[in-house]
C-alpha cells in the first residue's frame, strides 16, 4: 500500500495557475493563501487583506467560475484553477462599463472594498445579466464596505445591467 507524502508547512509545492488570462508556475509554501501568492508574488494588489476569516469580501476573486475569498484558499488549493482577479477585469487599459458605472454612481469611496465588490458584482452579472436589486444585495451580501456605499453600489450594478438591455 502507498501512501502520500506528508508536506510540512515549510514545503514548497509547484503548482500552476491560469490568472487574469496568463499561464503562471511557481512554487509555493504549503501553508501561504491564494492571497499571499497573489499579491505578494504575483504583485496582483486588488484583492485586499482585512479579515482574514472570509467575513468580509475584500479579498473576492474568481476562481473556476465562482467567487472566493482568496483569504480562505490554499495556494496548493488553487493549483490548475482559473484564477481572475480585479485586474483582469479591464481589457486594453479600458475599464468595463461596470467599473465606468461604480464611478458615476458614486460609488467609490475610499476604494478599500471595491476591487471585492466589483469582482462580486462581474460575476454577479455574468450569471444573471439582469438582477433585482434584491437580487443585487442577495449577490453582493458577502462584501462589506465600511463606507457605507451600499445604495451607490447597487446602483452602479442596476445601470450596468440596465446599459447592457440597450
Amino acid at each position: 500500500m502507498t501512501t502520500e507524502p506528508t508536506i510540512h508547512a515549510s514545503d514548497t509545492v509547484p503548482i500552476s495557475l491560469v490568472v487574469n488570462g496568463r499561464p503562471r508556475s511557481m512554487q509555493v509554501a504549503a501553508h501561504r493563501t491564494l492571497l499571499d501568492v497573489l499579491r505578494d508574488d504575483l504583485r496582483l494588489t486588488g484583492a485586499k487583506e482585512c479579515c482574514l476569516v472570509g467575513e468580509c469580501g475584500a479579498c473576492t476573486v474568481i476562481l473556476d467560475g465562482r467567487t472566493v475569498d482568496s483569504c480562505l484558499v490554499l495556494a496548493v488549493e488553487a493549483d490548475g484553477s482559473e484564477i481572475t482577479t480585479a485586474e483582469g477585469l479591464a481589457s486594453n487599459g479600458r475599464l468595463t462599463p461596470l467599473q465606468e458605472a461604480f464611478l458615476d454612481e458614486g460609488a467609490v469611496q475610499c476604494g478599500f472594498c471595491i476591487p471585492g465588490q466589483v469582482v462580486s458584482a462581474h460575476a454577479l452579472l455574468a450569471a444573471n445579466p439582469d438582477p433585482t436589486l434584491e437580487e443585487i444585495q442577495e449577490g453582493l451580501a458577502g462584501n462589506l464596505c465600511r463606507c457605507g456605499c451600499y445604495w451607490q453600489i447597487s446602483d452602479a450594478v442596476l445601470a450596468t445591467a440596465e446599459g447592457a438591455r440597450r
